[in-house]
């Protein structure tokens, strides 16, 4: 290693550990609320999920549907995934919970397969809950006719 390279990756070492111990700084001072379970690094909107609801009319072809019910809690991970506890084939016969759609069980090359796709396992990226709050941001999208209320 040259002497310059060995400047430079010494320096990136150094800036790495630097930052690393400011976030561990900031994590320990409360600074950091967002990864702590205090109610304050829970957005405000988040508390005002709905119970249970019908669900709302899709405003696009092909729009995931959102949750009717609050997910505070639900765990999904590579290893659980607590939405199949209802929504899996062979639960949803059992608690009436609507049934993941058969796309879920498609590969990216098209191909059907016995259980979920990795790529559909993460429910709630496409899924999300309902709040009724004012948006963060002005908007004026409109639904495609025929769609929405």
């Amino acid at each position: 290693m040259t002497r310059k390279n060995l400047f430079a990756f010494s320096g990136a070492v150094f800036a790495a550990l630097f930052a690393t111990s400011v976030m561990a700084e900031q994590s320990n001072s409360g600074a950091g609320d967002f990864f702590n379970n205090s109610p304050e690094s829970v957005a405000p909107a988040f508390h005002d999920a709905p119970k249970q609801s019908e669900l709302p009319a899709l405003n696009y072809v092909n729009q995931p549907p959102m949750v009717p019910h609050s997910v505070k809690n639900y765990q999904v991970t590579k290893n659980v995934n607590q939405c199949l506890n209802c929504h899996s084939v062979e639960a949803s016969r059992v608690t009436g919970a609507t049934r993941i759609s058969p796309t879920h069980f498609a590969d990216r090359d098209g191909n059907i397969g016995s259980s979920s796709s990795p790529r559909r396992y993460f429910c709630l990226q496409c899924h999300v809950s309902q709040s009724d709050v004012e948006p963060i941001v002005p908007n004026e999208f409109k639904p495609m006719k025929g769609y929405g209320k």
